[in-house]
């Protein structure tokens, strides 16, 4: 697979708040990658065999999977515009606290193992690039205007997940300033209009957890009244990166979530 950068000849527009680049063709989101390099090499080619040449990056780059260093030089390599997730804003800060949010007692206790792990085994480089990385980012899609944030536009780490009360995301669309709002962190995918605001949640490459352990993300296409979305699927050798995750000294439990996508 090439990793050469992409880059973008498309022109700007301006908005209030800042330039934003405007992308005639389809755009694809990936997020939540968590140190899954052979997910993210699969995303990667299943991009570019469709020939899509721009590529948006939602964060949380490292966590949980035994690549981080390989992850953060794919992105940086292939030149993908990307903003932090609450695990990239930790570890590139080499901070013990990643942010999330957990049920148990045990959970927690993986959780920190977790971060651990991922700050004794994450280069130097890959921190730096982690910690120069910004909140949210904003471009278009056509004539629609998109922004991208990790949890929320309100929190790094606030999870909209589907089943939400309508009220809560009517507020958010009301607060919103562009079309359509793209975001991951619950590893869950969904799309749903509120308000004038399409919400995009893009899923997760490297750590499902809807039950299906392949890849997710999201390819945004122009369409006449809103950007059109399709939540793509990627299979991988996912046993092999379980495998992996063991052998790293990670979690077992983390493997068995891989697999079964939960």
């Amino acid at each position: 697979m090439s990793t050469r950068p992409r880059r973008s000849s498309a022109p700007t527009w301006r908005v209030a708040r800042s330039s934003v680049t405007l992308h005639a063709g389809p755009v694809a989101v990936l997020t939540d990658i968590h140190g899954n390099l052979p997910a993210l090499q699969a995303a990667l080619d299943h991009i570019d065999e469709r020939g899509i040449e721009t590529i948006y990056c939602g964060g949380d780059l490292v966590g949980y999977g035994p690549h981080p260093d390989e992850v953060c030089a794919l992105i940086e390599d292939r030149g993908i515009p990307t903003i932090y997730g609450n695990y990239d804003y930790a570890i590139g800060r080499d901070l013990d606290d990643c942010g999330c949010a957990y049920v148990t007692p045990h959970d927690r206790e993986l959780g920190q193992r977790s971060v651990i792990w991922t700050l004794a085994h994450t280069g130097r480089r890959s921190k730096d690039f982690m910690k120069i990385l910004q909140f949210d980012l904003h471009f278009g899609v056509g004539p629609h205007r998109v922004h991208l944030v990790h949890g929320s536009p309100r929190k790094v780490n606030e999870y909209l997940f589907e089943d939400k009360p309508a009220s809560l995301y009517e507020r958010l669309a009301a607060s919103e300033d562009d079309d359509v709002l793209v975001f991951g962190h619950t590893h869950r995918p969904w799309v749903h209009d509120f308000g004038r605001v399409r919400f995009v949640n893009c899923g997760s490459v490297g750590k499902p957890k809807d039950g299906d352990p392949r890849g997710a993300f999201a390819i945004l296409t122009a369409g006449t009244d809103s950007v059109e979305v399709t939540i793509e699927r990627i299979d991988y050798d996912y046993d092999a990166v379980a495998a992996e995750i063991r052998e790293a000294g990670l979690p077992a439990e983390f493997a068995d979530k891989l697999v079964l996508a939960a």
